[in-house]
């Protein structure tokens, strides 16, 4: 099973959401099957096969998420920062602004869905390969 050095070390690589499809590659290379990152401070679980999960650990201070989606605005800072417009700290801050409490990276799916602070699904994009 994978480890988080080894997540670590693939996100290492990325700079901007340009960068997401190879990573999303060495996820694949891993073993990962998806995971879900929390808005609110930057966890992220990973889960692979047999139920098998790793977290990490907060990546930031805790950043206020809105009460209410906006998901027009979320889509035009996402399409920023895919073109590698904005770094990941950044989007991460759009996100929460635009009301985005997390998302969820389905690997088997290819897909990446948006949340609000209900768990509602504001967004699913597919994930370019």
């Amino acid at each position: 099973m994978f480890t988080i050095d080894q997540i670590k070390a693939a996100h290492a690589k990325v700079k901007t959401g340009a960068d997401f499809p190879n990573y999303i590659q060495d996820l694949i290379n891993l073993g990962v099957k998806g995971y879900d990152t929390i808005v609110t401070d930057g966890r992220v679980s990973y889960y692979g096969d047999n139920d098998f999960e790793v977290s990490s650990e907060k990546k930031y201070d805790a950043i206020p998420i809105a009460a209410v989606a906006n998901k027009e605005r979320f889509i035009e800072f996402l399409v920023m920062h895919q073109d590698g417009q904005t770094d990941y700290p950044t989007f991460c801050q759009h996100a929460a602004v635009c009301g985005i409490a997390k998302w969820r990276v389905d690997i088997i799916e290819m897909t990446c869905t948006y949340y609000d602070s209900s768990n509602t699904p504001i967004l699913i994009e597919k994930i370019p390969e």
